[in-house]
């Protein structure tokens, strides 16, 4: 099967607290989906929409894909182990916690048993908007469930003013909630996990609230230090190309870059890696072959494709992401001359499995 990067279609979800506006990613929800939370890029039902698979789902055909396209590192794995989206919040997500592999494997089998560690990145924002990530100092277990009889569980979070181009990390265990007035792009395991802990009393379409999960919030909530929240990127420029560390951890590397000319990339034999286009045209070559690209776009960069240029039309920003070996990771850091205490705060010890 040829080698090539392929673009991925977008599946749009609608939600509760989503948005009819799609800007400034995308013109308009198609159809009459009502509002849109959620557009998936990576998930299941997204099709290939461009390349030798084009028109078949990632879910049916991530499975029988050759090392030469996911890699050595997550060959046989039963499904994309990244999921990406953009959020488009109009309304207060639930307050909420996702749990971690370990929890997951033992009490949601059913549902994959993978956890939630998660990242957002901020690709717009209006002014006033604001994110909620982890517990306040001196917020227990008791005075946790106090707030939530109370009606005041929200209070209990710490609150983080957004701006265009913050990234914010979210570990499993992390309660946390979106507000309205962003855009954001989300990197995360692959897996739809959600406890509920407090919902603002809101109603479905058939009249009836929202089920919460309190027990199982409670069970895997993080009481003590709190890891999640803003992170702090390491910038680098190489030529023209300005890349910037968003965040790591074991189940995934996210990279800002930002060019205007052209730049060179390459892949490794180990893994995949994925280019979600934030703004700016341009086009891909490899070889003697070249595809364009644009904003809102996913791509997927099989392993085995070594070299490729980015040649852009217009000043490009996108995310890089990619599941990392965390030792190979830092030591590349170290070997940038990037002082240990730096990268060391990018790359979560909370998070470190070996």
């Amino acid at each position: 099967m040829k080698i090539a990067p392929v673009r991925l279609s977008p599946v749009f979800i609608p939600r509760i607290w989503g948005s009819r506006d799609l800007q400034p990613l995308f013109a308009a929800p198609p159809g009459d989906a009502g509002p849109v939370g959620e557009v998936w890029l990576t998930g299941d039902q997204c099709q290939f929409a461009s390349g030798p698979l084009a028109g078949r789902s990632l879910g049916e055909t991530w499975p029988a894909l050759p090392e030469e396209w996911t890699g050595r590192r997550v060959r046989g794995t039963p499904r994309i182990p990244l999921l990406v989206k953009f959020l488009f919040p109009e309304d207060k997500l639930s307050v909420q916690v996702h749990p971690g592999d370990d929890y997951a494997r033992e009490h949601e089998a059913a549902a994959g048993g993978v956890g939630k560690t998660e990242m957002w990145y901020v690709v717009s924002s209006r002014e006033g908007a604001e994110l909620r990530i982890g517990l306040e100092p001196g917020v227990t277990r008791e005075s946790f469930c106090q707030a939530i009889a109370d009606g005041t569980v929200e209070r209990c979070l710490r609150p983080f003013a957004v701006r265009a181009g913050d990234a914010f990390f979210i570990p499993a265990g992390t309660v946390h909630t979106i507000g309205p007035g962003m855009v954001l792009c989300e990197v995360q395991e692959h897996s739809d996990l959600t406890y509920r802990v407090f919902d603002y009393g809101r109603l479905q379409a058939d009249g009836q609230p929202r089920p919460l999960h309190i027990r199982q919030s409670l069970e895997v909530m993080n009481f003590g230090d709190q890891a999640g929240g803003r992170t702090e990127p390491l910038r680098v420029e190489r030529g023209p190309l300005l890349e910037t560390y968003l965040a790591a951890c074991p189940h995934f590397v996210v990279e800002r870059w930002e060019f205007s000319q052209s730049i060179a990339g390459a892949t490794s034999p180990d893994r995949f890696e994925l280019l979600i286009v934030v703004a700016g045209r341009g086009r891909i070559e490899w070889g003697s072959e070249t595809i364009p690209y644009g904003p809102a776009e996913v791509w997927l960069i099989p392993a085995a494709l070594g070299g490729y240029q980015i040649v852009p039309e217009s000043e490009t920003s996108l995310l890089r992401t990619y599941v990392p070996d965390l030792r190979e990771f830092t030591k590349m850091l170290a070997g940038q001359q990037i002082e240990k205490a730096a990268w060391s705060r990018l790359v979560h010890p909370r998070l470190v499995e070996r």
